[in-house]
């Protein structure tokens, strides 16, 4: 062999070794094929045996991160602002700045003049009420505020309030204005379109709201299995009458008490009697028929709730 064609002492052992490596793969292949050829003549559990016996590697999911929501905080509604502000300012007189009410009105609207009543004129509301709250942009808000006086006059006062980022500081930057009052807004049709005579549901409901309201009686003899309802403490009034009971569903207006578990929603109204005159009062009711008798499962005008014993 020439000398160009001999391989060197390095290149022979490293094509040894690749062989060897080769050979190696072989028998491992072989080897894996017999081993699974007895799996597989041995039976299916061998197989399963086998497949568990197999190492897993299982790669853990990252945790997922807490995602972060930020919410706008809500602005404070300057309405309580401004009602004290028309109080004072409607008791307070521009030729009397010292007095407390006048004080009051030129510290929340330091650029607002006070009004100037003519002597002996009883111009002070006897209550001043919030009706309403309109944000104009930011931080800048109209509040319309009724006065009442004792007289029955009724105006509307529109007052601009600014206020700071937060919500926490409020400043009347401008006089009142007089405005017209909220329109009135249409009633739509009650659902209480079925008429109710008298019977056993009008009576169940007149001893009902009659223990609750003047005391005759434990209310709980009236209420269903797992209704809590505590009557008005103290009475408030010594009689009651149901002048008329109005329901949403056809089956309040049957002579007799239907079958165990029907549910009524009424609407009752009724007059309430102490010493002090009489009152038409309304109550919204949901009945439930038990044992051929009527009972009270809630009272949408009051705190009925549902569940527990009682």
């Amino acid at each position: 062999m020439s000398p160009g064609t001999q391989a060197s002492p390095s290149e022979a052992a490293a094509a040894m070794a690749a062989g060897a490596r080769l050979e190696a793969m072989r028998r491992r292949v072989r080897l894996s094929r017999v081993a699974v050829w007895t799996v597989i003549a041995a039976g299916p559990i061998a197989l399963c045996v086998a497949v568990a016996s197999t190492p897993t590697t299982v790669a853990a999911a990252p945790a997922a991160k807490p995602t972060a929501v930020r919410t706008a905080p809500s602005p404070a509604d300057p309405g309580g602002y401004a009602q004290v502000f028309i109080g004072a300012w409607l008791r307070s007189d521009a030729n009397d700045e010292t007095s407390a009410q006048a004080r009051l009105a030129q510290s929340m609207a330091p650029d607002v003049e006070l009004p100037a009543p003519a002597a002996g004129a009883q111009s002070a509301p006897q209550s001043v009420t919030t009706v309403r709250s309109a944000q104009r942009g930011t931080g800048a808000w109209s509040v319309t505020v009724a006065a009442q006086y004792a007289d029955g006059r009724l105006r509307y006062y529109a007052v601009p309030v600014a206020s700071d980022r937060t919500g926490s500081s409020f400043t009347v930057t401008g006089a009142p204005g007089v405005v017209a009052g909220p329109a009135r807004a249409a009633v739509p049709k009650s659902s209480y379109g079925v008429s109710v005579p008298e019977g056993d549901l009008s009576s169940a409901i007149g001893q009902f709201l009659g223990a609750y309201l003047t005391g005759a009686g434990e209310v709980d003899r009236y209420l269903a299995p797992g209704v809590k309802l505590a009557a008005v403490s103290p009475a408030p009034y010594t009689a009651l009458a149901v002048q008329e009971v109005s329901a949403v569903e056809e089956t309040a207006a049957a002579e007799q008490v239907p079958a165990d578990g029907t549910t009524v929603r009424v609407l009752a109204s009724v007059e309430a009697r102490d010493r002090a005159g009489r009152w038409p009062l309304a109550y919204e009711l949901t009945l439930t028929a038990r044992s051929g008798r009527w009972e009270v499962a809630s009272l949408e005008s009051g705190t009925a709730q549902e569940g527990g014993g009682r």
